[in-house]
């Protein structure tokens, strides 16, 4: 049997396998983003040699760039704007003013502990590092204890701050001589990558939730095709920009916006009652191909930067997950009345995951010149992350949960008891049939 069955075979098992005890093992340290990654490293050169970057380089980007298309797509589409109205100083912040720190703060962190890399290739290990993925310390964010107030900011958060940072590593990455982004020039970069790649979104996004609807209305959709429909839009959007020259990733993103508020805006009156099921298959879909991608970084990426550890490296990893993150989350919440058990909470719920592990593998396919310590210090941010962010999850939202149920029986006008919509806005199904207000 050949290596690729082999691995097909793992990747089948280790899925039905956590598949069998998910319930139970969600209550425990023991995260998928762990298994998956785990796995992904025994799978690797460093241990099996049945999957590596050199053989199998243009499926595995193919994956991780169709995951990441459709997690952004399906996160922006379930974002409302009163998301960020209601109770949504706190995201507001954290994505205002934390993400442009957390980027500034990564870049100059880097300068003196990665030498050999230049300005703009420091500046991109900043801005590649800066989004967080919710999913990795996913019972932080779904631990009823923890108030709604923190639940939904992360959440929002999350799902907003990997579009955000696009356009900060498109325009770092046009900066790099020899990057296909370079050849354009800054003003090229600026017109097709975000500028038209924004039109596009738009326009398919928006074009493809008004027809949805308007074949709703007749009743000619059924409710399985929607859901496909939904694949199809996304892939509209990334492909067409691609085929423009411009960002795939932008444009759906874009797309999700734009589809979500047509399908909000042109409901139909005499729709079935109960949430709006039209992103189910997308959201689980997405959701079973992070965790692949997971496995594949563990496979490709965190295996080999294993191998070649140094300290500057781990250093810089920690470093990323503590200092880069926490000190622009609590400059980002300063005078917002929120404890300092909060702050920190926020604070350390920051994980590195699929964006980032996407991102990285972007620029070692552009041949940046410090492609190896770039790709070596995203790995071990990123699986350093898994490893903590996962064990760490159920203890602190247990632990926190109980600080806010004490301190708001002796404090009624507590700022965590903030009112919030009921449900958060990342994986908001029911959203859908909710007018923006």
């Amino acid at each position: 049997m050949s290596s690729g069955a082999w691995t097909g075979v793992a990747v089948a098992g280790v899925t039905a396998a956590y598949a069998m005890f998910s319930r139970r093992l969600a209550s425990t340290p023991l995260s998928s983003a762990i298994v998956f990654v785990g796995t992904g490293v025994l799978l690797g050169p460093a241990v099996l040699d049945l999957v590596d970057m050199q053989h199998d380089a243009a499926p595995i980007i193919a994956l991780l760039e169709a995951t990441l298309a459709l997690v952004l797509f399906t996160d922006a589409m379930t974002v409302r704007r009163r998301d960020l109205q209601i109770g949504g100083f706190l995201p507001g912040r954290l994505l205002g003013i934390g993400l442009p720190l957390s980027i500034g703060a990564g870049w100059l962190l880097a300068w003196p502990l990665l030498p050999g890399l230049t300005v703009w290739e420091l500046a991109l290990v900043g801005a590649i590092l800066a989004p967080t993925d919710a999913a990795l310390g996913k019972t932080a964010v779904s631990n009823p204890r923890v108030p709604p107030l923190v639940r939904h900011g992360l959440n929002v958060e999350s799902g907003l701050n990997d579009g955000m940072v696009l356009p900060f590593f498109i325009l770092f990455l046009a900066a790099i001589p020899g990057t296909h982004y370079a050849e354009e020039g800054v003003a090229g970069v600026f017109w097709r990558a975000l500028v038209l790649s924004t039109a596009l979104g738009l326009l398919v996004g928006g074009l493809g939730g008004r027809l949805l609807q308007w074949s709703r209305a007749r009743g000619w959709v059924t409710r399985e095709w929607r859901q496909v429909y939904l694949l199809a839009v996304a892939a509209a959007a990334y492909e067409l920009a691609i085929a423009a020259d411009g960002s795939g990733f932008i444009a759906a993103w874009v797309a999700g916006f734009a589809f979500g508020f047509a399908l909000r805006r042109h409901r139909i009156g005499g729709e079935e009652k109960g949430p709006d099921r039209t992103a189910d298959f997308a959201e689980n879909l997405g959701g079973l191909l992070a965790s692949i991608s997971l496995l594949v970084f563990g496979a490709v990426l965190l295996g080999p930067a294993l191998e070649h550890l140094s300290w500057r490296i781990i250093v810089y990893a920690v470093l990323s997950l503590t200092v880069v993150r926490m000190v622009p989350v609590t400059v980002a919440l300063a005078g917002s009345r929120l404890r300092p058990s909060t702050v920190a909470y926020i604070g350390w719920f920051g994980p590195r995951g699929l964006a980032s592990l996407v991102l990285g593998l972007l620029v070692v396919e552009e041949n940046v010149p410090g492609v190896e310590l770039l790709g070596r210090v995203v790995a071990i941010t990123v699986g350093l992350s898994v490893l903590l962010h996962g064990v760490s999850a159920v203890a602190l939202a247990e632990r926190y949960g109980r600080w806010h149920e004490k301190a708001a029986a002796t404090t009624p006008e507590l700022r965590e008891g903030t009112p919030v919509p009921e449900t958060p806005a990342r994986r908001r199904l029911g959203a859908l049939n909710e007018p923006d207000t």
